[in-house]
């Protein structure tokens, strides 16, 4: 079975390899350093049969982004600054890519960002999408972005509530 825990020591970062450098270099020198500062949360989806493996990972962060930034039908509801969820990294190895995974972390970044929500609030969550196949990958899931910040996408929570009840 196929989980996703916390990052640790235990997991071998120095094998993973998702095709993209500096995704990889992210993981393998950084992603343990920001997660002991507190500035991000690094979580990895393992199988249960082998949980030192990384099949993929995603980052978390918390974000403040101004309303202006958000598509114009959202940005009337938001005041000036916002706070919000970031997914700031996913990323699949690339012996493992094509079956899902990345789905699987994507639902579990909606679900973390309820959560926290729930704690300290958050307009919803937020994804750089570094390339066009990237920026399909995410709309697909119902993010959507604003006129000028074709990379910036956002999903606000009544729409991740909304992909957790399908």
């Amino acid at each position: 079975m196929k989980i996703a825990v916390p990052l640790t020591n235990a997991h071998q970062r120095a094998t993973f390899d998702c095709g993209d450098v500096a995704l990889n270099q992210y993981l393998q020198t950084t992603a343990r350093q920001h997660q002991d500062k507190g500035i991000s949360r690094t979580y990895v989806l393992v199988d249960e049969t082998q949980p030192d493996t990384i099949l993929a990972y995603m980052t978390l962060t918390v974000c403040e982004v101004l309303a202006e930034d958000l598509p114009p039908e959202l940005a009337k509801k938001y005041p000036t600054r916002i706070p919000a969820a970031k997914l700031a990294r996913l990323a699949v190895s690339k012996y493992c890519q094509r079956q899902g995974y990345g789905a699987y972390l994507l639902v579990e970044a909606m679900q973390k960002t309820l959560e926290v929500n729930h704690a300290m609030g958050l307009a919803g969550l937020f994804v750089d999408a570094k390339h066009a196949a990237a920026r399909q990958y995410y709309v697909q899931f119902g993010f959507l972005a604003a006129p000028e910040q074709l990379e910036n996408l956002f999903m606000p929570l009544k729409a991740i509530q909304k992909n957790l009840d399908k």
